[in-house]
């Protein structure tokens, strides 16, 4: 896909997050975001998924846009939403723990895509995933629980809930770094052989 097409995909993808977020705004008492602390995801949300461009723009503009990167991360984010608006988290037993797992392969990945540091080893960048992962997981788990978990039905098994999220995310994340690993490889591998 060209670099063109995954960044019309990357900016739909934020309006998509974006009018979803509206939307949750707007109608705070339906039932699917009852208890998921909508309203810090809506303050948080965009602000998090402009972090890479802005990263870009102040620092990297040299280079080409990380598209994959961008995209990948925001897609993290706006599955979270969608779980929320289609009400998936309440109606599927297992939805929130694909999303944990999925998720995690998709910011993993992200990072890793990132291709810093230039010269790293496979091996390196997915070590340095599986870590950005992990504490990934423990932020998320942390603000779970600040936000929304105190007072709310899933307190009576919150821990065991948090054990389990933290777990997925982190084998997410070798996965998503693993693969992100390998296609980082490659992509150095292609430029290096177009340089020849």
């Amino acid at each position: 896909m060209s670099h063109r097409a995954l960044l019309a995909l990357d900016i739909a993808a934020k309006v998509a997050l974006a009018a979803l977020l509206l939307h949750a705004l707007l109608n705070p008492d339906l039932p699917q975001y009852a208890d998921k602390a909508m309203q810090w995801r809506v303050i948080t949300y965009l602000p998090a998924v402009m972090v890479i461009p802005l990263a870009w723009w102040l620092f990297w503009r040299t280079r080409p846009f990380p598209v994959v990167s961008d995209l990948l991360f925001t897609l993290a984010f706006l599955i979270d939403t969608l779980g929320n608006a289609l009400d998936l988290y309440d109606t599927i037993e297992w939805w929130d723990d694909l999303n944990h797992f999925g998720n995690w392969i998709l910011l993993a990945a992200a990072f890793v895509a990132l291709g810093w540091p230039a010269r790293a080893t496979r091996l390196t960048r997915v070590a340095l995933g599986v870590g950005f992962g992990a504490v990934a997981a423990i932020v998320w788990e942390a603000f779970e629980y600040v936000t929304f978990v105190p007072g709310s039905p899933e307190a009576a098994t919150a821990y065991q809930d948090t054990l389990g999220d933290l777990v997925l995310g982190l084998l997410g994340a070798l996965v998503g770094a693993s693969i992100a690993a390998w296609y980082v490889d490659r992509v150095i591998q292609e430029r290096g052989d177009s340089d020849r």
